[in-house]
């Protein structure tokens, strides 16, 4: 799974880009409200519990900050669009493994919130190839053994030809993208990764799964010393099925031709 610790004031992130990335969380609250935001009955106490708990970390770590007097009326997770870049997905432990009971899901990377809502870990990563097989189990165990005040994180990443942040769809395409060669790759493709951060809450015993977005240009990437060729063995490394899934397939001959002539020109 690749987890590690978080300390408490590196919960949330905020940084340059905070102010168009909270903008365009709360044009699609207001425009598509239903897409990005789901729950389930009985995950009330547990999306108040967030909100307040955030609001603690807040006024303990972003200075200047003060918690504002709660519309009585908004949801808990609409409520913290304004103040935080992370999407939010509330996973209760249970018998059948972590189910998502309720989430605010602004960017999600290929993935419906409505296809999810109400299900179980397993059941939610059916589409990710050998994640029953190998981490199915591991993951239920993690989530159903975290401490209150003991955050962790992990990473993960793709590489996509659309840099649009609120991406539902797109998964398993495979279809060759003439468009994208390896002459205008790092204009075209854009690294994405997501900081995923794991908390539980102590009172309802439901695990805040974080997830802030990070969208950079291939070429800005590369730019760094040793990026390419990393991200070339990391492409390189993934299983065919994953490739499929990561919707590599349409530009990935294109994207490796300019990974290694970066490697190679910057070495």
């Amino acid at each position: 799974m690749g987890l590690g610790a978080v300390q408490e004031p590196d919960w949330l992130e905020w940084d340059s880009r905070a102010p168009l990335q909270i903008a365009e969380r709360q044009r699609l609250l207001a425009e598509r409200r239903a897409e990005v935001l789901a729950d389930t009955p009985g995950s009330e106490a547990a999306c108040a519990e967030l909100r307040d708990v955030l609001a603690g970390h807040l006024e303990a770590h972003r200075p200047g900050w003060k918690r504002p007097d709660w519309d009585a009326d908004e949801h808990p997770l609409a409520s913290v669009c304004p103040w935080a870049v992370e999407d939010f997905c509330l996973m209760k432990p249970g018998p059948e493994g972590a189910v998502l009971i309720a989430a605010i899901l602004c960017f999600p990377s290929r993935w419906r919130l409505a296809d999810k809502i109400g299900k179980p870990m397993i059941a939610i990563h059916v589409p990710v190839p050998g994640y029953k097989e190998a981490l199915g189990k591991p993951v239920d165990r993690f989530l159903a053994s975290i401490k209150a005040g003991r955050l962790a994180s992990r990473f993960n990443w793709s590489i996509m030809d659309d840099a649009t942040l609120f991406q539902p769809k797109g998964h398993g395409l495979a279809g060759h993208n003439a468009a994208i060669t390896a002459a205008n790759a790092g204009e075209m493709l854009w690294l994405r990764v997501e900081r995923q951060t794991f908390r539980l809450l102590p009172e309802s015993g439901v695990v805040a799964f974080g997830i802030g977005m990070h969208v950079t240009p291939l070429a800005q990437v590369v730019e760094i010393a040793g990026e390419a060729g990393k991200l070339a063995s990391a492409v390189r490394g993934l299983p065919p099925e994953m490739e499929r899934y990561k919707s590599l397939l349409p530009y990935r001959a294109a994207l490796l031709d300019y990974l290694d002539g970066k490697a190679l020109s910057l070495a």
